[in-house]
């Protein structure tokens, strides 16, 4: 073996929920020789942030009879008959994909639901209990049922926490704070990736049967955002320059409640537990966007109608751009016990205590509906025909199954990276079990790699890193944000275009080897800028408003000429260096007798 060569069976780069289950689901079935590759530590991954809760028709709780949406709930007795089930939960997240959700993907989702939830908690997951002892359930946004199972505000962080002794319990290995810099694809196969020790700066060739991505989410493309530093898309980058198309990019969720001008997450859960929006006039507004859900709307509808609001002067806070968030009704016990930790967040930085005063808030960048296009197994799509990437698997956010569409429902998100991430780990056993290889690699990956930094190392421009990065994260903001138009649209594409040729000048300021943040950062930017065009020219593309995409030039659905996933792929070599995207659209299942598309109101 060579040099700064290491082999395992199975590589998972990422250690959120997707990638946690895949592992610990893989050495549970016996595949001995795992390797998880995490850029922070492992529980820091964005999993552990969310809050509110995971989705699944258990039925435990119901609206009391004849109270309206922001009325009490009441346990269902055991033996009752159930108030919810799986065929609830697929519609409403049809419905809230404004029917751009692949529907096979979803039933399996919502079937799965009910099961992954109990093993969570025959795991030994802490969930927040009914007063007989069962799995206690909230409402949340776009759900006709409470469905969120919950541990108060820090859900995803006990379920990381969870699947990750389980993990370790397997022996599972954990490279903590290494970085995946490369896929090494040949001939149309995965054979490993290319990895660094952030504390020493040394690279790996680390080969593999099989990779499995569970990267995460892109919202770092964005200047107001709920998502982790490190939720830059390594993962849709890495995979787009090797050649794997990406899918519906152009759909990003603006979450309604970030944290005003900071963008952290303002659990739904406040408003799932009864929390108001109210203006600057004191109104709570969404009576006039969505009567029958109020603050529980969808996410992409509660965005808009907060934006509309700011937009038409009614903002609070001195620029106009905050709405705020009123849990003052819900009572000093009712926040400590079920919402702790973001009245610790309000507190800490807005100083402001939502036991007495409302919270400003505005919407945030939060989810990425699109990313690697995979099957309902987690193997990567090569193309919109359903050619498959051999070796190569993805779960979590930085996937596209898709069960999410146009946009996603507050909750399903744990639920996808926890569904989707153990489906892929049992396909990970059966493709090792069917007699995998280990291919050879030609050439050293290592050093192509190496000379990549070497050439951003040396470059001694007079660019800065961070401000190109920060041009992008406001163009992105101001011109692919809530509301799009085309003009806007081109004006980002263009000013993209051009922060990625002042990028190919821009110096990195360290040039050490040892834990080299600055290099990463340079990295991650170069990230950024490749799969932030692919976000715009998807955009640019689509001619309507679905979801999350809304345009103020074409203001209607058009199924008739959308009703379709957008493939992005990488231009070829031979291309003009600045040549955008190559787009090619792939159809959406649908059950056109159970579910065909109709006007989504709330």
């Amino acid at each position: 073996m060579a040099h700064n060569e290491i082999t395992h069976d199975v590589i998972i780069v990422g250690a959120g929920l997707a990638g946690t289950w895949a592992a610990m689901v893989a050495a549970r079935e016996g595949v001995s020789d795992i390797g998880v590759l995490s850029k922070i530590h492992p529980l820091r991954s964005h999993s552990g942030a969310a809050q509110g809760g995971i989705a699944a028709s258990l039925s435990n709780t119901r609206p009391v009879a004849g109270t309206g949406p922001r009325g009490p709930l009441e346990e269902v007795p055991p033996g009752a008959e159930a108030s919810d089930s799986w065929e609830l939960h697929m519609f409403d997240t049809i419905k809230g994909s404004d029917w751009l959700g692949d529907q096979d993907a979803i039933e399996v989702m919502v079937k799965d639901a009910t099961e992954i939830v109990y093993e969570y908690e025959h795991m030994g997951c802490v969930f927040s209990r009914t007063d007989d002892g069962r799995i206690n359930q909230r409402r949340f946004g776009g759900h006709s049922a409470p469905r969120a199972c919950f541990a108060a505000d820090w859900t995803g962080h006990v379920l990381l926490h969870t699947v990750h002794e389980q993990a370790l319990r397997y022996d599972v290995k954990f490279y903590s704070e290494w970085y995946c810099m490369d896929l090494i694809m040949e001939e149309g196969i995965c054979r490993g990736v290319v990895a660094m020790d952030v504390l020493t700066g040394e690279l790996y060739t680390m080969r593999a049967k099989a990779v499995v991505f569970g990267t995460g989410g892109y919202g770092r493309a964005f200047a107001i955002t709920s998502n982790a530093f490190a939720n830059t898309g390594d993962g849709v980058a890495i995979a787009y320059n090797a050649g794997v198309p990406l899918m519906d990019m152009e759909f990003v969720q603006f979450h309604p409640t970030g944290l005003y001008r900071h963008g952290i997450l303002m659990s739904e859960a406040c408003r799932g537990e009864g929390g108001y929006l109210l203006n600057s006039q004191g109104d709570r507004f969404m009576n006039t966007y969505a009567p029958e859900k109020m603050e529980l709307a969808p996410r992409d509808l509660v965005s808009r109608s907060e934006q509309t609001e700011i937009n038409e002067g009614r903002g609070v806070m001195g620029d106009g751009q905050g709405i705020y968030l009123d849990l003052r009704h819900l009572g000093r016990d009712k926040i400590l016990e079920r919402l702790p930790q973001v009245r610790e967040i309000a507190i800490n930085f807005v100083g402001v205590d939502p036991i007495d005063a409302p919270v400003p808030i505005q919407p945030t960048a939060h989810y990425s509906m699109g990313g690697i296009p995979t099957t309902l197994d987690g193997q990567v799509l090569a193309d919109a025909d359903g050619a498959l990437v051999e070796g190569f698997f993805a779960a979590g956010e930085c996937a596209c199954v898709s069960v999410h569409g146009a946009n996603r429902l507050g909750t399903n998100s744990l639920l996808d990276a926890s569904v989707f991430g153990r489906r892929t780990g049992y396909a990970v056993v059966d493709f090792i079990r069917n007699g995998a290889q280990l291919h050879p690699v030609s050439g050293d990956p290592a050093a192509e790699n190496r000379a990549r930094i070497n050439d951003l190392l040396s470059r001694d421009g007079d660019e800065n890193v961070e401000h190109i990065a920060q041009e992008l994260k406001w163009t992105m903001t101001n011109n692919c944000g809530v509301f799009r138009d085309g003009e806007r649209l081109q004006l980002a594409l263009e000013e993209i275009k051009d922060l990625q040729k002042r990028f190919r000048h821009a110096r990195t300021m360290d040039k050490g080897s040892r834990f080299n943040t600055d290099l990463l950062t340079t990295i991650e930017v170069d990230h950024l800028l490749q799969f932030s065009e692919v976000m715009v020219a998807g955009a640019i593309a689509r001619t309507e408003s679905r979801g999350a995409h809304s345009r103020t030039d074409f203001v209607k659905r058009d199924d008739e000429n959308w009703l379709k996933h957008t493939m992005a792929h990488k231009p070829m070599v031979y291309e003009d260096e600045d040549a955008g995207p190559r787009l090619s659209y792939k159809g959406v299942d649908i059950d056109w007798e159970k579910y065909p598309p109709q006007e989504r109101t709330y």
